[in-house]
């Protein structure tokens, strides 16, 4: 089988070292680049099955460097940061981030990271297969069959379903549903949510495609 191949953007040897020695005993192939003017061009010809991006580079912004990725890739990133200022920002994927490592960090804790996120993309693939979304007509068929959904409970759908096995919080599914600024109970997601799981589960009786994690918010889980 061959091994998956992570990239590592990482200006400090001594950090780039130690992500490599233990990525490499997990069974990884890896890369090391230092300058971020590097990083684009490489990611479109050698196609890495993820990135570990750090926020602060020599040449670019770890910032910029994912939002040019994003242009033409959806390659999975986790970024790489010591500025906690920042994680709001990355939590809130403005910039297509998959997930953050906040420096200090042990190396084991990287590596479970490398491996939550790439499963992760190997759910979106089994999403895709069961979940089929049609934005333009608001229309969404699990198993083929059709559900009938209000704008509100597709737009749900849509923003759960593209990232499976991430946590959304109530108030980033608000932000993202109404971008009006229109004030609305946090408890609103929470009854869109449960009218949303009757209606998966007319089509699809065997399946919780939405569930609750306790006292943070909502994931879609395949």
């Amino acid at each position: 089988m061959e091994k998956q191949k992570i990239l590592i953007v990482e200006d400090e040897k001594r950090l780039a070292d130690l992500h490599r020695d233990y990525l490499q005993q997990a069974g990884f192939e890896t890369t090391w680049l230092e300058d971020g003017n590097r990083v684009v061009p490489f990611v479109r010809d050698a196609a890495p099955d993820l990135i570990l991006l750090d926020l602060m580079l020599p040449g670019k912004d770890g910032l910029d460097i994912c939002k040019e990725i994003r242009g033409f890739s959806g390659v999975p990133i986790i970024m790489v940061t010591a500025r906690v200022e920042e994680i709001d920002r990355l939590l809130g994927l403005e910039f297509g981030a998959d997930d953050y490592i906040c420096k200090p960090f042990s190396p084991r804790e990287v590596v479970a990271r490398v491996k939550a996120v790439l499963r992760r993309g190997s759910q979106t693939d089994l999403a895709e297969e069961l979940l089929v979304l049609d934005e333009d007509r608001y229309l969404a068929t699990i198993q083929g069959k059709k559900l009938d959904l209000t704008a509100v409970e597709f737009q749900l759908l849509a923003i759960l379903a593209a990232r499976p096995g991430q946590i959304f919080s109530r108030d980033q599914l608000m932000e993202r549903i109404y971008s009006d600024q229109r004030i609305v109970c946090d408890r609103t997601i929470d009854s869109h949510i449960k009218k949303l799981r009757k209606k998966i589960a007319v089509v699809a009786p065997d399946l919780e495609l939405i569930r609750s994690v306790y006292s943070v918010g909502y994931k879609y889980e395949v």
